[in-house]
């Protein structure tokens, strides 16, 4: 079902949603604690991430489509770094997402617009050295899609080849569309984004939910389906209306990937460092923070300052020791020596 037929069913669809508002609950993934210490691994003959290789099998876009088939929630979050991709990956993350977002969360810019293409591609080397299982995305930063599709191709290709990603992302609705099917053909898989786009805050008014009238909420349609149509292989919705995405979820054949859009898309995202509490700046509506980890990690280096201040760090147990009593009696005979030489020449002797 395609075109306008499909667009029609949707409307009724949201008119449907939106008179009932009935919450539709998808089963949830719980995952438990895992207390293997990353910090052990440090000294086993293997590197962290060869041994992250072995705990699950890769996530290839087949494994997204078979949890979206069985109705299961898709796990999707960011990572920025190496230390982030790890993290990702150790915690069964399905779709691991270097977003643009490490523009302000990471590198302290004003907006994601700011963001390189080469600080992309940087970033994304070193999320893929610790993000070895997730499906790995990366964002096209803006000014490297907008141009032409030869444009987005070229740079799509650079994040693959350079960043060593296995797709892309890209704002935009049904205007991207030839942009997105010039990028697919290509062989390269594209996640959609539409809703709130970043990218374009200033020409919506700022960071606000979109969808929030009849119209908007067509429109958002008309273009989830163009995006499908087009190749993606799933579609970030944010801050948009539940009744919305869920009706835009109902209507398309690919997963939808929710970040502030109800509970009835077909996976979540979410900016890692803003759902471990570590950017202070401020925190959207619909981010829950699992723990804080920028007031434990501040009240940790203060910690550490006062320590180093009363000379408690580092205790015995952080040091190293002298192979035998004899190099020690002889290194102590040496500090005589070059004290006694020290206070010699301090006085002019």
């Amino acid at each position: 079902m395609n075109g306008g037929s499909s667009l029609l069913v949707s409307c009724h669809l949201l008119r449907t949603a939106t008179r009932t508002n009935r919450s539709l609950f998808l089963p949830g993934m719980i995952s438990g604690n895992n207390s293997t210490s990353i910090a052990a691994a440090r000294y086993s003959s293997h590197t962290i991430t060869e041994e992250l290789s072995h705990r699950r099998s890769k996530v290839t876009l087949n494994t997204i489509r078979t949890l979206h088939k069985k109705n299961i929630p898709i796990t999707a979050l960011t990572a920025h770094d190496f230390p982030s991709g790890i993290v990702a990956d150790r915690a069964g993350i399905d779709l691991a997402l270097v977003g643009d977002s490490l523009a302000m969360v990471e590198l302290g810019y004003d907006n994601t617009n700011h963001v390189t293409m080469e600080e992309m591609l940087s970033h994304s080397r070193a999320v893929a050295r610790g993000c070895k299982t997730p499906f790995l995305v990366a964002d096209l930063p803006f000014g490297t899609y907008e141009i032409s599709p030869e444009q987005a191709l070229e740079n799509s290709i650079r994040l693959v080849r350079e960043g060593n990603v296995e797709g892309v992302k890209l704002e935009g609705g049904v205007e991207m569309a030839d942009t997105i099917k010039k990028i697919t053909t290509a062989g390269i898989p594209v996640l959609g984004h539409i809703g709130l786009t970043p990218q374009r805050s200033a020409s919506l008014g700022g960071f606000k939910v979109q969808g929030r009238t009849f119209t908007g909420a067509r429109k958002l349609l008309h273009s989830a389906q163009a995006l499908q149509d087009a190749g993606c292989f799933a579609i970030v919705l944010e801050a948009i209306p539940a009744p919305v995405a869920k009706v835009v979820t109902q209507a398309l054949t690919i997963p939808t990937i929710g970040i502030g859009a109800g509970n009835q898309c077909s996976g979540q995202v979410l900016v890692q460092l803003d759902m471990l509490g570590s950017f202070d700046k401020f925190t959207p509506k619909f981010v829950k923070k699992y723990t804080n980890a920028f007031e434990t990690n501040t009240a940790a280096v203060a910690e550490y300052v006062r320590e180093v201040r009363q000379g408690s760090f580092p205790a015995e147990e952080h040091t190293y020791s002298m192979r035998n009593e004899d190099d020690v009696k002889k290194l102590e005979e040496l500090a005589e020596e070059l004290d006694i030489a020290t206070k010699a020449k301090s006085s002019g002797i």
